[in-house]
């Protein structure tokens, strides 16, 4: 093997290697981006829920003396 086709078969590996890493940097940051959402759309439920346990309890005889709606 002649040192120009080494050295070509070794620019090639590069090329092929940059591409990947590319394409690994921009899932990293699609991933990331999908971990910024979640992570809101958590403090956000973590927000309603705190919400809704400050919420005085409604008393047991009410709910027992409704009728379902579909009646």
């Amino acid at each position: 093997m002649s040192m120009d086709s080494r050295i070509e078969a070794i620019e090639v590996k590069c090329a092929h290697l940059e591409h990947a890493l590319q394409e690994l940097s921009e899932e990293l940051y699609r991933q990331q981006q999908a971990l910024d959402r979640n992570g809101a759309r958590i403090e956000e439920i973590l927000r309603m829920l705190g919400e809704l346990s400050a919420r005085p309890a409604a008393p047991a005889g009410d709910m027992a003396d409704e009728v379902p709606p579909h009646y």
